[in-house]
């Protein structure tokens, strides 16, 4: 999701993209492990990680703590890495295991409990572990089809506005998505279409839209940055394809690393194509710092940071009352009603869709 020449900013700031090694970065000097010293917390975190100094600095003058950072890929990548290294963690948290990888997290013993402090201020529909505490709802944000504006009005064509809507010849040729096995927001993708047509109808669907002519790439990057025509990057790419799987905040995006600002989002939303993302943060098992790491939580679920995170990593807050910026009203609002799909389900048929799905669509 990048714009013009501050793709690594922008891509940096959508949950689970990139392909990255492991990076340290923070205030604290410490090496090896989670630090090993009772004054630096270590979160380990997929490369979306963001948050401006000022908020950080806040925490570790009011907490006492100094804050070390390791970013160790897409998400996919890092809870398979943490699930790896569980019985001698990296860090103390882990930020960034959203819905479709949540039930992975737990069934390998990756976090011990914590209720945080304030958790009663967070929205019950994204406390998925509400029994156990071992996670703590931190952001959401929805993969949707997005759609260049300017693209529909020469050709003045209703842009889609539902997943029945991407089948129609009016729109054959159009549409590029992510491989589901390889791409966070791919799988989103084939998620929604698994919760909308159910187990038994969502390959067919698949069918028709691979008859219609759906471009499949291997991530982000390249379907929005490159193939989409409606994206900075992807108009100055060449991008031919109008329509790309990615995220219901891409809109505000535009416009806010946009120079100059627009006036308007050069690009909008299918409201009727959007799969809910929720992520989360826990401490992990073996953490070596349990009371920083319980702080950390705190403060990920404080309103300070919760105001904080829309614009540095483009996801919503989660806490009743968090203010979301103008651009996010303005360009991005959440999906009103979008698809959803409990942890278990997803577990249960995750990897077997996905191989169904590479079967179909990629052979």
């Amino acid at each position: 999701m990048s714009v013009n020449n501050i793709g690594r900013q922008f891509a940096a700031a959508v949950v689970g993209l990139g392909m990255v090694t492991l990076s340290a970065c923070g205030s604290s000097g410490s090496t090896g492990g989670s630090g090993g010293d009772s004054t630096t917390v270590t979160l380990v975190s997929h490369d979306s990680w963001a948050a401006s100094k000022s908020v950080v600095a806040a925490f570790e003058k009011e907490s006492g703590y100094r804050v070390r950072v390791l970013k160790d890929g897409d998400a996919g990548q890092a809870v398979n890495k943490a699930i790896l290294t569980k019985d001698n963690p990296q860090g103390d948290v882990f930020f960034g295991v959203d819905n479709t990888l949540l039930s992975r997290a737990l069934d390998n013993g990756l976090f011990q409990p914590y209720r945080a402090e304030g958790l009663d201020r967070v929205g019950g529909q994204y406390q998925l572990d509400r029994d156990k505490h071992r996670v703590t709802p931190v952001d959401f944000g929805d993969v949707c089809v997005n759609y260049d504006k300017k693209y529909f009005a020469d050709h003045r064509l209703a842009p889609p506005a539902s997943f029945d809507d991407l089948t129609k010849p009016a729109y054959r040729n159009l549409l590029v998505t992510e491989n589901a096995a390889t791409s966070s927001p791919g799988l989103g993708f084939l998620l929604g279409t698994a919760a909308r047509y159910g187990d038994r109808g969502w390959p067919e669907y698949w069918k028709k839209l691979k008859a219609n002519g759906v471009k499949v790439v291997d991530g982000w990057e390249q379907a929005y940055d490159q193939e989409f025509s409606g994206s900075a990057g992807g108009r100055k790419a060449g991008g031919d394809r109008p329509l790309v799987v990615s995220y219901a905040s891409s809109p505000p995006a535009e416009v806010v690393y946009a120079e100059p600002r627009p006036k308007t989002a050069p690009t909008g939303v299918a409201d009727g194509t959007c799969f809910r993302q929720i992520e989360f943060a826990g401490l992990l098992s073996n953490a070596h710092n349990t009371k920083g790491g319980k702080a950390f939580l705190d403060f990920l679920i404080g309103t300070r940071f919760q105001q904080d995170m829309p614009l540095n990593m483009f996801v919503y807050p989660v806490v009743k009352g968090a203010a979301v910026p103008a651009e996010f009203t303005a360009y991005g609002p959440a999906a009103k009603d979008p698809e959803t799909m409990a942890p278990a389900e997803v577990a249960a048929h995750r990897d077997q869709w996905v191989k169904a799905w590479t079967s179909l669509v990629l052979k």
